[in-house]
């Protein structure tokens, strides 16, 4: 890890504008530009781990993310994404308690790093960012109540097809209707809950149906509505 030189600004980022920050005033960005400090991971770096204590949380600025949890025999299990706009590891810093889970780039990604103090602060003096982060927190809650069902009431196939459904929409597709997300096999297994054995047979399976085409990591949709149809959402 080490530091870039040319630091994204706060007051300038066009994130900034889109996501949690996105209600603070502008003398407070400049604080946060003023405090904040700036970090360059090579992909496949680990930014935090899970049962360490972390003293602030990130902001990614480019690049991506993920979060997972290590099961038995060490197995991943992938939480979330970070993305551009995202930030990552506040909860144990609301909590006060150890990270629950390690964030490891899969891209080359530039993060932001906040002080947990100034997180605090921002909560107490700005009920409108307290409240997007309430949001936050509401939201990715969900999420795990609705993976929590997924795994006890779907098929491997239907939880496969709707993993496929949310890369779409939180990274999108290209022209060529690829996904703009690159993911190992053992990746897709770790967040559909399963074995990596039992994603190459499914995705082969869905590349015979011709709802999907495979280039090594690459996976161009080709039938979103049969894949809508198949995860049964």
């Amino acid at each position: 890890m080490k530091k870039i030189k040319e630091t994204p600004s706060c007051l300038t980022c066009s994130i900034a504008k889109t996501c949690i920050f996105k209600t603070l005033p502008t003398e407070e960005l400049e604080k946060i530009e003023y405090e904040k400090t700036v970090h360059f991971y090579k992909k496949n770096s680990i930014i935090y781990r899970e049962g360490n204590r972390i003293n602030g949380f990130y902001c990614v600025n480019s690049g991506v993310v993920k979060l997972y949890k290590t099961g038995l025999e060490g197995r991943e299990q992938i939480i979330r994404f970070g993305k551009p706009g995202s930030i990552i590891g506040y909860r144990s810093i609301l909590s006060g308690e150890l990270a629950c889970t390690t964030a490891k780039t899969i891209e080359d990604t530039v993060a932001c790093f906040i002080s947990g103090a100034k997180l605090i602060e921002m909560v107490t003096k700005h009920a409108s960012f307290a409240m997007e982060l309430m949001k936050l927190t509401c939201k990715e809650l969900g999420e795990s109540n609705k993976y929590i069902l997924d795994i006890a009431q779907k098929t491997v196939r239907e939880r496969l097809a709707e993993i496929l459904i949310l890369l779409i929409e939180n990274f999108g597709i290209d022209d060529d209707n690829v996904l703009r997300i690159l993911l190992t096999r053992e990746e897709l297994a770790n967040m559909v809950g399963t074995a990596t054995e039992s994603v190459i047979r499914l995705l082969s399976e869905f590349k015979a149906d011709n709802v999907i085409e495979l280039k090594g990591r690459k996976i161009k949709i080709m039938h979103l509505e049969q894949l809508q149809k198949i995860s049964n959402l």
